[in-house]
C-alpha cells in the first residue's frame, strides 16, 4: 500500500513537471510566432527595467554596499555625524571627529575594542615626484599605524602600515592605492620599494593596498591617492600641524569590537572616557565650552561603510531619482500589458478552442503567464544592456568636471543582475495577471459569432485603466523634471553679487610649491603681476579662496565694544585672505570706505573688509567703518579695523536664501593668536589656493599662457576654468538630478505615447466595420477623426485629472529640492500638461488619420 502510494505521488509529480515543460516549450513557441509584438514588449520592458537597474546600480553602490573587508559587521564608528572637515575646541553638539590625544586616549582605555584606527577625515594635498618623472599633484590620507589591520586587509603588493611605522623617528613611508598604482604607474613592479619624493620628503612606498579597498571614507573627490602614518603629520605641516593640538578634531575613528561586544555598553564606556578627557582640558576651554562640558556626548554607529561622505552628499537625489525609474518602469509595465491584451484578443480564436477542446482556464492562466515570464526575462537580459549605457550616462552627468577619480563604476555587479531578475519576474507576473486572465476568459460561443472582432466592454476597460493610468505616471515625471529643471535654473542665473563673465578661476597649490612663508608674498605678487602681462588679461588677484571654490573657513567672531545682547547668539562668520584688486577683478563693488590696497602690508595697521551682511549682523544701524573685531575670544575683539563695506557676494552655493557674513583680510598681513587652532589657521590662509583674472573677449590661448606662467614659478595648478562652469559644477548635484530626471521624463512620455498610440491603433483595427458604416451612412472624415481622437482625449484626460493631485504631492516631497518653485506652481503644471496633450494627440493623430481613410465598401465587405 506504502509503495503504490510513493508511486503515485512520484508519477504525480513528474505529471506536473511535465506540464510545466510543457507549459514553457508552447509558451516559447507562442513568443517566437509573433515576432514584432515579441520585439515591441521585449524593447518596452528593456527600457524600464534599464533605467530602474541604471539608478540601482548606483544606490547600491553608493547607499547599500559593505567596505570590501572581512566581517564589516564587526566595525563600529565612533560618532554619528558626516563631516567634510574637522572641528576646534572642547565642545561638539555629539562628538564625531577627534583630536589625536582624545584618539590616544581611547585606543589605551577601550578593551572592548579588538583594534580602534584613526585616519584624517578631509585629505591631505601632495606635491609628488617619482623616480623618473615631474611634480604631480596627488591626495593623500593620514592613518595610524593599526588602519589596515583594523578592516582586515593584505596588501596587493609589498605590505602596509604597521603600528611601527607610525612612531616618531621611524623611517618614513607610504601605501599607495591600488587605482593610483595601475592608473598613473601603469601597475610598475618598481613603484614597491621606489624612493617618492612628497612634499620635499623622501618616502619610501612599502605596498599597494587591494584593488577594492578604496580606503574607509566614500568620496565624490579626494579619494587617497598614498596613505601615510599620523605621526608625520608635524613633518609634512610644520607650523600647521594639528596632529599635537588636542583642541583640533580632525581625525575619525573606527574600531573592530571583539566578538559578543554590547554596542549599548560600548557606547556608555566611550562617554565616560570622553568626559574624562574634558575633564583634562578645563583650563583650555572657553566659558561657553565650561558650560556645555557636562552636555557633552557621543555615539556609536554601525561602520560596515565606513564614512559614507558620498551617501550623504547623494542619498536623497538617488531616492528621488529611484522613484522616477519606478514611474518609468510602471509606464514600461502598462505597455507591456496593453501589448499582452492585444495578443490575447488576436489569439483568441485559438485560445477558445483549446477551452473548447476541455483546456482548464488555470492552465490558460499559467502558459499566458509563462510567456509574460519569458518576455520579462529577455526584457531583462537586454535592460542590462540599457542599464550599464544609462548608468555611463549617469555619471557622466553627476560628476561632469570633476578632475578626480570616483569610485562609482558603470558595471553590474551580482547584487544588481539579481535586483533586474528579481523586477522581470515581478513585472512579468504582475503586469501578465490581468491580460492572461483575460485570454483565459474566451467563450468559443462569443468567438464563433465573431465576437473576436469587436472589444468586449470589460477588456476595453482594462485598456482605458491601463492608458489612464500612464497618462497620470508620466505627468507626474514630467512636472517634477520641469520642477527640478527650473529650479536649477534659477540657481544657475541668480544675482551672485560679481560679475562672472569673462572671469577665470585658477584653482593652485601654493604649500606644495616648496616657497619659504617669508618668500611667499613676493612670489604671489610676481605671480600676478607676470599674469597680467598675459595678452588678453585685463587683472589678476590671488586669494586664499574665492567664490565656488569648494572651500569654507569660518569661525565665531569677537565686536569691539559689542554686548552679547547686541551680537545675539549667532556670531558666525567665513572670512578669506586677499590681495589687492580682488574686488575690481570679481567686479564686486565697495559700497562704503574703501577696497584692499598695496598700502595694507606688513608695516600698516591690520584692516579688513567685511561684506553687507557682516555690517548688517554685527552693526546694525551703526556705520562700521573705523569699528574693531576678531576671531573669538574677547581677547581679539582689536585683531582687525574695518575700512570698507564690500556688496554681497553669493560665496557658497548653500548661500540661496541669504548671503552669509564674511570679511576679507589683506594677504600681505598677518596676526599672532595665544589659541594655537586659531594661530595654525593664521599660518595656513597665507597660502593662496586660488587665483582669479579678468580676461575680457574670453582669448582661445588663455589657459595654455596662464600654465606656463604658472609652471614657471614651480606652482602645482589643478586647472583653470571659466566662472560659468565653476558655477555649473557648484550645482553639480542639481544638475545631475534635473538632468537624470529629464531623461526619464522623456523616456515617459514617448512610452505613454507609444502606449497610446498601440490602444488607439488596435480600437481602430477592431471598429472598422463600424466606422465603414458610419462613413458608408454619411460621415465625413473630419468627424471619424475627432471620433477616434475623442476617445483617445477622453482616457488622456481623466489621467491628467488625476495626475495633478498627485503632481503637486510629489512637488512637496521635493520641495526640500526647490528653489524658487512651488510644489503648486500653476506655470509648470500647465506646462506639462500641455506637453502631455500635444503626445497624446501626437500619437493619436496617426490612427485617427488611417480611420479617416477606411473605405466604406472593402470595410463592409470585412464585416
Amino acid at each position: 500500500m506504502f509503495e503504490s502510494r510513493a508511486k503515485s505521488h512520484d508519477m504525480s509529480r513528474s505529471g506536473r513537471l511535465a506540464s510545466v515543460v510543457q507549459d514553457v516549450r508552447q509558451a516559447a513557441r507562442s513568443v517566437w510566432a509573433s515576432p514584432r509584438i515579441s520585439a515591441a514588449a521585449v524593447l518596452t520592458l528593456a527600457i524600464g527595467i534599464g533605467a530602474t537597474t541604471a539608478i540601482f546600480t548606483l544606490v547600491q553602490q553608493v547607499v547599500l554596499q559593505s567596505l570590501p573587508v572581512p566581517r564589516p559587521e564587526q566595525l563600529w564608528r565612533v560618532g554619528d555625524t558626516v563631516r567634510c572637515c574637522h572641528a576646534t575646541g572642547y565642545a561638539q553638539r555629539d562628538w564625531s571627529l577627534f583630536s589625536w590625544e582624545a584618539y590616544t586616549r581611547f585606543r589605551a582605555d577601550t578593551h572592548d575594542f579588538e583594534d580602534l584606527a584613526a585616519f584624517q577625515i578631509g585629505n591631505a594635498e601632495l606635491s609628488v615626484r617619482d623616480p623618473e618623472g615631474p611634480i604631480t599633484a596627488r591626495n593623500g590620507e593620514y592613518v595610524s599605524g593599526n588602519f589596515f589591520r583594523t578592516f582586515g586587509i593584505s596588501a596587493w603588493r609589498g605590505r602596509l602600515l604597521t603600528d611601527a611605522d607610525d612612531s616618531q623617528g621611524a623611517p618614513l613611508v607610504a601605501v599607495m592605492s591600488f587605482h593610483t598604482w595601475q592608473r598613473q604607474y601603469a601597475s610598475a613592479s618598481s613603484v614597491v620599494g621606489g624612493t617618492f619624493d612628497i612634499n620635499g620628503r623622501p618616502f619610501t612606498v612599502i605596498g599597494v593596498a587591494p584593488p577594492d579597498f578604496v580606503g574607509a571614507k566614500i568620496a565624490a573627490s579626494a579619494m587617497p591617492d598614498f596613505w601615510l602614518p599620523l605621526t608625520t603629520e608635524p613633518l609634512m605641516n610644520g607650523a600647521t600641524s594639528r596632529l599635537e593640538n588636542p583642541g583640533a578634531a580632525w581625525l575619525d575613528l573606527i574600531g573592530r569590537v571583539r566578538p559578543g561586544t554590547n554596542p549599548d555598553a560600548l557606547e556608555a564606556q566611550l562617554r565616560v572616557e570622553l568626559r574624562e578627557w574634558l575633564a583634562t582640558h578645563v583650563a583650555d576651554m572657553t566659558p561657553d565650552e565650561r558650560a556645555a562640558r557636562d552636555d557633552q556626548t557621543l555615539f556609536v554607529t554601525p561602520g560596515s561603510a565606513g564614512v559614507p561622505l558620498m551617501r550623504k552628499d547623494y542619498e536623497d537625489a538617488l531616492r528621488l531619482l529611484l522613484f522616477a525609474a519606478t514611474c518609468v518602469l510602471l509606464l514600461a509595465g502598462a505597455n507591456f500589458a496593453n501589448l499582452m491584451l492585444v495578443r490575447g484578443l488576436r489569439d483568441r480564436p485559438r485560445t477558445a478552442l483549446r477551452a473548447a477542446l476541455g483546456a482548464e482556464p488555470s492552465r490558460l492562466i499559467r502558459q499566458a503567464l509563462v510567456e509574460c515570464i519569458i518576455l520579462g526575462v529577455a526584457g531583462a537580459m537586454a535592460g542590462v544592456v540599457v542599464a550599464y549605457a544609462a548608468t555611463k550616462l549617469t555619471l557622466h552627468l553627476a560628476f561632469l568636471g570633476r578632475s578626480t577619480w570616483v569610485p562609482v563604476t558603470a558595471s553590474p555587479s551580482l547584487p544588481v543582475l539579481l535586483f533586474a531578475l528579481v523586477v522581470a519576474l515581478a513585472t512579468g507576473i504582475l503586469f501578465g495577471l490581468v491580460p492572461a486572465w483575460t485570454t483565459s476568459r474566451a467563450d468559443p460561443i462569443e468567438v464563433r459569432r465573431g465576437a473576436s472582432r469587436t472589444t468586449a466592454g470589460h477588456r476595453q476597460r482594462s485598456h482605458d485603466v491601463l492608458v489612464v493610468a500612464q497618462a497620470a505616471l508620466a505627468l507626474v515625471v514630467v512636472s517634477a523634471a520641469a520642477m527640478l529643471g527650473l529650479s536649477r535654473h534659477h540657481l544657475m542665473h541668480q544675482r551672485f553679487g560679481f560679475d562672472p563673465t569673462d572671469r577665470y578661476l585658477i584653482s593652485i597649490n601654493t604649500m606644495l610649491s616648496h616657497y619659504e612663508p617669508a618668500q611667499l608674498g613676493g612670489v604671489v605678487r610676481d605671480l600676478e603681476n607676470r599674469l597680467r602681462a598675459v595678452p588678453g588679461v585685463r587683472m589678476a588677484s590671488a586669494a586664499l579662496y574665492a567664490p565656488m571654490n569648494g572651500l569654507d573657513w569660518s569661525h565665531d567672531v569677537t565686536i569691539d565694544r559689542a554686548s552679547s545682547a547686541t551680537l545675539g547668539t549667532d556670531v558666525r562668520s567665513h572670512w578669506t585672505r586677499v590681495t589687492p584688486g580682488f574686488f575690481a577683478t570679481l567686479g564686486d563693488p565697495i559700497v562704503r570706505g574703501r577696497s584692499i590696497t598695496d598700502a595694507d602690508n606688513a608695516n600698516g595697521r591690520r584692516v579688513a573688509v567685511v561684506n553687507e551682511t557682516f555690517a548688517k549682523r554685527f552693526f546694525a544701524g551703526e556705520n562700521p567703518i573705523g569699528r574693531r573685531f576678531g576671531p573669538a575670544p574677547g581677547a581679539n575683539a582689536n585683531t582687525y579695523e574695518i575700512v570698507g563695506v564690500a556688496a554681497d557676494m553669493r560665496y557658497f552655493p548653500s548661500d540661496v536664501d541669504a548671503v552669509s557674513p564674511m570679511y576679507f583680510v589683506p594677504e600681505a598681513q598677518g596676526a599672532r593668536f595665544d589659541d594655537a587652532t586659531l594661530e595654525s589657521r593664521e599660518v595656513w590662509s597665507h597660502y593662496p589656493y586660488a587665483i582669479v583674472i579678468w580676461a575680457p573677449g574670453h582669448p582661445p590661448d588663455v589657459a595654455a599662457r596662464v600654465t606656463g606662467v604658472l609652471a614657471d614659478f614651480d606652482v602645482p595648478m589643478y586647472s583653470i576654468r571659466s566662472y560659468a562652469d565653476v558655477i555649473s559644477a557648484s550645482f553639480g548635484r542639481e544638475r545631475f538630478v534635473a538632468g537624470v530626471t529629464g531623461l526619464f521624463a522623456a523616456v515617459g512620455l514617448v512610452l505613454a505615447g507609444l502606449g497610446l498610440y498601440g490602444v488607439t491603433a488596435y480600437r481602430v483595427g477592431q471598429r472598422t466595420g463600424e466606422i465603414g458604416v458610419r462613413m458608408a451612412l454619411g460621415a465625413s472624415r473630419i468627424s471619424v477623426v475627432r471620433l477616434v481622437l475623442g476617445g483617445a482625449s477622453r482616457q488622456v484626460g481623466i489621467g491628467l485629472g488625476l495626475g495633478i493631485p498627485a503632481a503637486i504631492a510629489v512637488g512637496h516631497v521635493i520641495s526640500s529640492q526647490l528653489v524658487g518653485v512651488r510644489p503648486w506652481d500653476a506655470a509648470v503644471l500647465t506646462a506639462a500638461t500641455l506637453v502631455l496633450l500635444l503626445a497624446a494627440v501626437t500619437a493619436a493623430a496617426v490612427p485617427a488619420y488611417r480611420a479617416s481613410r477606411v473605405d466604406p465598401l472593402q470595410a463592409l465587405k470585412t464585416e
